[in-house]
């Protein structure tokens, strides 16, 4: 794809000498007759790679346009043309980020030198922005596809900007990984990076754990708490499920975001609060705030960028990667056998939509791990399989001590990702908070002298 080209110059004779000097060259060239033109173009796209404005213009000249230019997240790069004498503000011009500049009356030579020089330094920058992103989230999410790898790049390009991101998507996608990447390309990532699940308290307590709590506040307030946004005052914070957020809580965080300050409550006085906002939901937000369940300012205020995570369905070549890595993770974890994966197993795997996405299959992969005989993994304990497990005299162990060994880690996974939250725990499970406790007794999981719930 050619390099795209903006000229700004308020003299037609300068755009017409450097439009055919610079397409003779092999680029796609735009005018713009002066910077305020060239900043409305900017906004528009397809992208540019390279402004070459001059300093002096009506409106907005040169070195505003720079500055503006340079404010831009994912902004081209700029050259200044100067005038013969000007270059004290040539110098001036590289402070603000300018990449090089030429003078006029301009030499033909001095001026593709000068354009070659910069657009070699842009695909540099470029594809080394890319494989940043890409090492970045890799660390988070196993990918090869070029969707992930556009919403990588994304991320190492919002990820040091310190605005607030709405990561949507559906369930099982891998919001939480995508979260985690923006932290590590924050310069927030040595801070306190907090995470709170909008869905698992009811509105009084969610309120109480963001915002915090005096002592006597409520009942069971026996001493005050600070809240999680105080908790991360410094970091990130991110409100997972914030679509399942109660209305009056919603005022209250649009506050926050605001006025950088919070309320506890039972307090009569505000603390201030500087932290970075990360929100993840699976919800449609436009559809809610249509409907009056979401507040729309506060929606607005979350989208100052928003990161799509693709279907696992819409990246089907993904698959086999993730199905490696999974693979690998349960037959150690597990202390089984390696288990290869064939063409079969492949073509079982891609054949399936996985409407759960990612979670769907790590879930099912560990599942067929646990219950196929070692070294060999029963295709049809995958979805779509119609088999039973392997049988006991395959396998070595009775398939109801299986099953209990893969419930007693699924608790165990859950209650460690809840921090020992068991209320959050057993949603993540599918089941109610008693249902729980009857299955850590079961497991030998209770706490010494811990009393059954009813």
């Amino acid at each position: 794809m050619k390099a795209r080209v903006l000229v700004a110059d308020d003299d037609a004779g300068v755009r017409y000498t450097l439009r055919g000097l610079l397409e003779d060259d092999g680029l796609t060239v735009e005018e713009a007759v002066d910077g305020e033109a060239a900043l409305a173009r900017l906004q528009q796209e397809p992208p540019v790679d390279l402004v070459l404005s001059d300093l002096r213009m009506p409106r907005v000249d040169g070195m505003e346009l720079l500055r503006r230019v340079a404010a831009r997240p994912s902004a081209p790069r700029v050259i200044l043309i100067t005038a013969h004498g000007s270059e004290r503000h040539a110098v001036e011009a590289m402070k603000l980020g300018a990449l090089d500049y030429f003078r006029k009356p301009f030499d033909v030579d001095d001026v593709l030198a000068v354009v070659r020089r910069a657009l070699g330094m842009v695909r540099l920058e470029a594809e080394n922005e890319r494989l940043s992103g890409e090492v970045n989230l890799l660390r988070s999410l196993v990918f090869v596809s070029p969707s992930m790898a556009r919403l990588a790049l994304l991320i190492q390009r919002v990820g040091p900007r310190d605005v607030t991101v709405l990561i949507t998507g559906e369930s099982g996608t891998g919001k939480e990984r995508v979260a985690e990447a923006l932290v590590r390309a924050s310069p927030r990532a040595d801070k306190s990076y907090v995470r709170f699940n909008c869905a698992a308290l009811t509105p009084e307590l969610a309120e109480a754990e963001l915002f915090g709590h005096a002592r006597g506040a409520f009942t069971g307030a026996v001493r005050a708490r600070p809240g999680l946004f105080r908790e991360a005052s410094g970091g990130t914070l991110l409100l997972d499920e914030v679509g399942e957020l109660a209305l009056p809580l919603q005022a209250k965080l649009l506050r926050v975001l605001q006025e950088g300050e919070v309320r506890p409550v039972g307090e009569d006085r505000s603390f201030p609060v500087d932290v970075r906002v990360l929100a993840a939901t699976h919800r449609d937000l436009p559809q809610r705030v249509a409907e009056g369940r979401f507040r729309e300012d506060l929606y607005y205020r979350l989208k100052v960028v928003t990161l799509q995570v693709p279907p696992l369905r819409s990246r089907p070549e993904d698959i086999a990667a993730l199905a490696r890595h999974f693979l690998a993770r349960h037959t150690e974890r597990f202390h089984m056998p390696p288990v290869p994966l064939t063409p079969a197993l492949l073509e079982r795997l891609t054949a399936h939509p996985w409407p759960g996405n990612v979670r769907e299959l790590e879930n099912a992969l560990e599942s067929a791990v646990v219950l196929s005989a070692d070294g060999t993994l029963d295709l049809e304990l995958l979805p779509g399989g119609t088999s039973t497990p392997t049988s006991q005299a395959n396998t070595g162990t009775t398939l109801r001590e299986k099953l209990d060994a893969h419930e007693r880690e699924l608790i165990l996974a859950a209650l460690s990702a809840s921090k020992g939250q068991r209320t959050e725990a057993a949603k993540a499970l599918g089941i109610g908070r008693a249902t729980l406790h009857d299955k850590l007794r079961k497991h030998g999981l209770l706490n010494e002298g811990e009393e059954p719930e009813q």
